[in-house]
């Protein structure tokens, strides 16, 4: 029993690395498109959503499975209810990448809104969050999870930089104000996904110490 066990949760484990390959890529892509105008790419994210969803879908049927089979106590049954945390979370990164691909399109029409200096910043930030925020749950890394949550801030930062650069150029330039709009949501979905994978880190945590610690007060 205990062998099969393991060989079930190695394989939802894999699974979970797909599927966050899948959302890794959907949130560089989107952004690409976003910054480089490119209408095609931006179609490619919102037609590859579905395959997000489904892998979300497999992930938990898998581990619904593995819970009605195996029974397990412990860390493992924390390490499956961690798994179903996760596989939320990226389903919703997935998302939210989908809503910037959307987002792309609609700012690739003129009046052409000049990109936010730090949108890249911000954006390899949050996908170094994602990455790390999986290494940390494969590697039961809780000091790399909290490296994850302390980056957040700085995402965060970006976030604050950027809204007050495209209020600013939306006041100077009024035919700027549907861009602005459009991208004001992108940058936010991006802030989003940053958020996910900060949930990830917290539930990397709650795998290793038993300690929930989502919306936990600070301070």
């Amino acid at each position: 029993m205990a062998k099969h066990l393991q060989r079930d949760l190695d394989g939802l484990q894999h699974d979970l690395l797909a599927l966050a390959g899948l959302v890794e890529g959907a949130v560089h892509k989107s952004i690409q498109a976003l910054q480089e105008r490119d209408v095609k790419l931006a179609r490619e994210v919102i037609d590859g959503d579905t395959q997000i969803d489904r892998e979300e879908n497999h992930i938990d049927e898998e581990c619904l499975k593995i819970l009605a089979l195996h029974q397990p106590v412990a860390v493992d049954l924390r390490r499956i209810i961690a798994a179903m945390m996760i596989n939320t979370d990226l389903e919703r990164m997935g998302d939210l990448a989908e809503e910037i691909a959307e987002r792309a399109i609609h700012l690739a029409r003129p009046p052409l809104l000049p990109i936010p200096h730090n949108l890249q910043h911000m954006t390899d930030l949050t996908t170094m969050m994602v990455r790390q925020s999986l290494d940390a749950f494969v590697n039961l890394n809780v000091m790399e999870a909290q490296t994850v949550m302390r980056m957040d801030d700085e995402v965060d930062r970006y976030n604050n930089d950027i809204i007050a650069e495209l209020i600013q150029a939306m006041r100077s330039t009024p035919d700027f104000v549907e861009a602005g709009l459009s991208m004001f949501s992108a940058v936010r979905h991006l802030e989003r996904i940053a958020d996910h994978a900060t949930n990830i880190a917290e539930d990397v945590v709650y795998l290793v110490e038993g300690e929930i610690i989502r919306h936990r007060p600070t301070g």
